[in-house]
């Protein structure tokens, strides 16, 4: 059986967020260094990206790398910020190509100069994209976004642009990094692990959470339908009956 075709393209999620996690674990396993999972890993990206691409997801979301990230011993810390590099600049046409606009979302300023040039230069030139938004998280936190949501709304009330009164969920959601686009209906997490990490805390609120054993590197398009095909078996209520 056709495994595309068992997936209903009028109840596809319209934002689908990963965990990518276990890169680690896949090279502990095989006797690698851990630079070698990651490097692994950026294979599982390109892979999973086509595959949404051409299923027709709107926004997808990869937690690529976290705040706390930079507590690892510096010399994985650098390998991962070539590795980034090395993605951009090998992937830069396939984004191109296929139309889709990539966004960062977290602590943009905190990476190497160089990679925020490039990181830059990325997004000016697929912000007119409307095939697919890809949010790469990099030195992203969920509750560092929150605070700097804070930030944001005590300056407007302030410079008294807000009232206290008048801030609502709708008011958080627009100043954080994900401002205007839909929260996520999916999020998948790989390795087994069954937490969140700090990732995407506001907007998963009333997300769908699909986990899988399967490690990073090894995540297919097919592990990738399997999660879709799960979402559209579960029903969605929001709190209601």
């Amino acid at each position: 059986m056709d495994n595309k075709a068992e997936i209903d393209s009028s109840r596809l999620p319209r934002h689908v967020a990963i965990i990518m996690d276990g890169n680690g674990r896949w090279a502990r396993r095989r006797g690698l260094p851990r630079l070698m999972g990651h490097r692994s890993g950026v294979k599982a990206v390109r892979r999973v990206i086509e595959e949404a691409r051409q299923m027709g997801i709107a926004f997808l979301t990869l937690y690529a790398f976290s705040t706390e990230n930079w507590n690892r011993p510096r010399e994985e810390v650098e390998g991962l910020m070539e590795l980034l590099y090395e993605y951009l600049e090998r992937e830069f046409d396939n984004l191109k190509r296929q139309e889709i606009r990539l966004l960062v979302i977290g602590e943009i300023e905190r990476m190497p100069a160089g990679l925020q040039e490039r990181l830059h230069r990325v997004m000016e030139e697929t912000a007119s994209f409307e095939a697919m938004t890809l949010n790469l998280a990099l030195s992203y936190g969920g509750r560092a976004e929150l605070a700097r949501a804070c930030r944001k709304i005590c300056d407007a009330v302030a410079q008294g642009r807000l009232k206290c009164s008048e801030i609502t969920p709708e008011i958080i959601s627009s100043n954080l990094y994900t401002a205007g686009q839909p929260d996520p209906d999916l999020v998948i997490r790989t390795s087994g692990e069954m937490r969140l990490s700090n990732f995407l805390l506001f907007q998963s609120a009333y997300s769908e959470i699909y986990v899988t054993e399967t490690l990073w590197p090894d995540f297919t398009p097919e592990e990738f339908r399997l999660a879709i095909r799960d979402y559209q078996r579960r029903e969605r209520r929001f709190g209601k009956v």
